[in-house]
């Protein structure tokens, strides 16, 4: 049985995690102020991380490559039991939650690049006609002005 002494000696220092995970010292601390890992304090004051935060931070890296937002994966590992470390399963179960608002992301970039080249070199940014300045606008019905900040 390993004793409390020998857990600890198995904690990884904030450089360690650091050069394992690919990622900045500084990029750890904000991941912790984000409430997204978790580090325990030595006796003098020396930060320390559990093994398992290398796949706590290899998820929100590729969640984080892939175009969610922070806030968004944040949620998601506070949805797991206990805090603990995604699995796959737990991986597929929220890919497939943010497989919808990625769907519809991809739908509006290519929207976007299929409007593109209408508007290249013409300079006009119309706000009745450019599909890029005014793209979808929503609040055209409700008549000209400040919209938002009148009614």
């Amino acid at each position: 049985m390993l004793s409390h002494e020998n857990l600890r000696r198995r904690d990884l220092t904030p450089g360690q995690v650091a050069e394992r995970a690919g990622v900045n010292v500084s990029t750890l601390h904000f991941y912790e102020r984000e409430g997204l890992i978790a580090s325990t304090r030595t006796a003098g004051n020396q930060r320390r991380y559990h093994r398992d935060v290398l796949r706590r931070v290899a998820f929100i890296r590729v969640s984080s490559s892939v175009g969610i937002a922070l806030s968004d994966i944040a949620e998601a590992l506070t949805s797991l039991p206990e805090g603990r470390t995604p699995t796959k399963a737990d991986w597929a179960r929220l890919a497939q939650r943010w497989r919808t608002d990625l769907d519809a992301r991809l739908d509006r970039l290519h929207r976007l690049r299929d409007s593109l080249d209408g508007c290249i070199g013409c300079g006009c940014l119309s706000l009745v006609s450019c599909e890029l300045y005014n793209l979808d606008d929503e609040l055209a019905g409700m008549g000209a002005g400040a919209v938002r900040w009148t009614r």
